[in-house]
């Protein structure tokens, strides 16, 4: 079973559900926006995945489950319990092994490209993806690497785009997981923070042309992604995947 835990109600597993249920995989959505309340770790639960959100990891006093979602990440930590943690979720896997997480010099909002550094080429969540790809970011804040992990890519504007901590606990600052609809209700739900932004990546018009462009080549690499991270997780098999 795998647990996605959500912080917003649009900010849910978008493609990685499809991927799921197309892969006759069973999961579980947990929203603690919605009163939802953060699990035990369960032994039914093989896989976490913990989504983004419009908070930041240090405002526990505000929304009470940051504190409580702290713990459990901790646990599975501890517990090397395969794990992937998008935006938000890499910030507070960041905190829960001990790293800082800061507001970054720039915000990233829009299509960016990530390049994978020597430690990401040789790892197998990102196999058979390029050195260089573009992704989708919305974030203003940036994660530290902890102690003992890893950093398997970065940006122009972000040093710290990918982590990995022990066995399977990785932690990516860009979205993999998001469709057109998706984009479009952020657009709409944080135009402030977009007229926060200067230039063409506030451009609401832009990001959704975009994404038409770049929708072939960000759906095969997704998959490719999909494939990498549950393969390492132990959910599927090592087997030949074809992406025409």
């Amino acid at each position: 079973m795998v647990l996605f835990i959500k912080h917003r109600d649009i900010e849910g597993p978008g493609t990685i559900a499809d991927f799921l249920e197309d892969n006759k995989l069973p999961y579980t959505v947990l929203d603690l926006s919605s009163g939802d309340k953060v699990p035990k770790l369960e032994k039914d639960f093989q896989v976490v995945v913990c989504l983004g959100g419009p908070m930041n990891v240090y405002e526990e006093e505000k929304y009470r489950f940051l504190k409580e979602e702290d713990i459990l990440l901790k646990r599975i930590a501890e517990d090397n319990v395969p794990f992937l943690g998008i935006c938000l979720g890499a910030q507070l896997i960041a905190k829960a092994t001990g790293a800082g997480v800061t507001k970054n010099p720039e915000k990233e909002i829009g299509w960016y490209k990530i390049v994978l550094t020597d430690n990401g080429l040789k790892d197998d969540l990102f196999k058979d993806l390029p050195e260089v790809f573009k992704v989708f970011q919305w974030h203003g804040d940036t994660f530290g690497i902890p102690q003992g992990g890893k950093r398997l890519a970065f940006s122009e504007l972000c040093q710290n785009q990918a982590l990995k901590y022990g066995r399977n606990i990785y932690g990516i600052q860009f979205h993999v997981e998001v469709t057109k609809d998706m984009i479009s209700q952020w657009l709409d739900a944080y135009t402030g923070e977009l007229e926060s932004v200067r230039g063409i990546v506030s451009d609401k018009k832009k990001m959704l042309e975009d994404y038409a462009t770049l929708e072939k080549d960000y759906m095969k690499q997704a998959e490719r992604f999909y494939v990498n991270f549950f393969t390492v997780a132990g959910l599927l098999k090592k087997r030949f995947f074809s992406f025409p």
